[in-house]
């Protein structure tokens, strides 16, 4: 699906004034490391909760932010808020002050600590989305395929309802081959690509990147590859989304179609 310029703006349209009548509170800085972390890990290990203060509890979503694993902050886009969701912003460690397994490892306590948390913030943890935009979409893409990162902390990735990565890299992040002295333009799949980890059990993978003519590195032909493999694999439910004339800023006209999915995806799983 190449053109879709125009859902984007109906999806824009259908969701402006959505779940108005419940109201919702946004709770920051909630560490999710445990006692005895290090000062660099309780600095740069927390999360935003934005969640309805009533009302029957709600889909989770998990946006892991982008950045190229050694910058940015955690964030909850705008668009999101008020949608009939729990939304958390997750912060996590940098490179080079951290490694890129390190970081994953991040990534899965956070969600972990949102599973287990979230009767406090009124989420439904039969309904578990993960997405994030380039270094947050390669790190959603690692905790469903990689399960081991998942399992050291006590939860299995499979009951991941859907993982809606935008533009992220698939085959290993330019940074972790930069920890092992390989060039950016030397393309690499080990332990650190979500290539290396397809499988036909995965939760459902919906893969969004800009222009194939305009996104950064082959960002697209990574994605497509990936979508291949996992059908090759026997994966049922996977999709690619390229959004023409966007490059790798594609966030604003991928978050209605990021609602749309989650919604599609609880109605094949039969989740209200």
């Amino acid at each position: 699906m190449r053109h879709i310029i125009l859902l984007f703006i109906s999806l824009l349209v259908w969701y402006t004034g959505y779940a108005q009548d419940i109201t919702y509170q946004t709770t920051k800085d909630i560490s999710y490391v445990e006692v005895g972390a290090t000062d660099y890990e309780q600095e740069q290990c927390k999360l935003d909760i934005h969640y309805p203060t009533s009302g029957e509890a709600k889909p989770i979503l998990l946006w892991f932010h982008g950045g190229g694993l050694t910058g940015g902050k955690k964030e909850i886009p705008a668009f999101l808020k008020e949608k009939d969701l729990v939304v958390v912003g997750v912060g996590y460690r940098f490179a080079p002050k951290a490694k890129v397994a390190d970081i994953i490892r991040d990534a899965a306590k956070a969600t972990s600590f949102v599973v287990k948390n979230a009767a406090q913030y009124r989420g439904d943890t039969t309904k578990i989305f993960i997405s994030g935009h380039s270094a947050g979409g390669y790190l959603a893409l690692m905790l469903a395929l990689n399960k081991t990162y998942l399992a050291k902390e006590g939860m299995d990735a499979d009951r991941l309802t859907g993982i809606i990565p935008f533009s992220g890299q698939t085959i290993t992040h330019f940074t972790a081959r930069k920890e092992k002295g390989i060039g950016e333009k030397q393309p690499t799949i080990d332990e650190l690509a979500p290539l290396y980890w397809v499988r036909k059990d995965a939760p459902p993978i919906i893969l969004l990147t800009g222009d194939r003519e305009l996104e950064i590195l082959g960002r697209y032909e990574e994605n497509a590859y990936l979508k291949r493999m996992l059908s090759i694999a026997g994966h049922k439910n996977n999709k690619l989304l390229e959004f023409q004339g966007y490059g790798h800023d594609m966030v604003y006209p991928g978050l209605p179609v990021l609602l749309q999915e989650i919604k599609r995806l609880m109605k094949e799983q039969k989740l209200k």
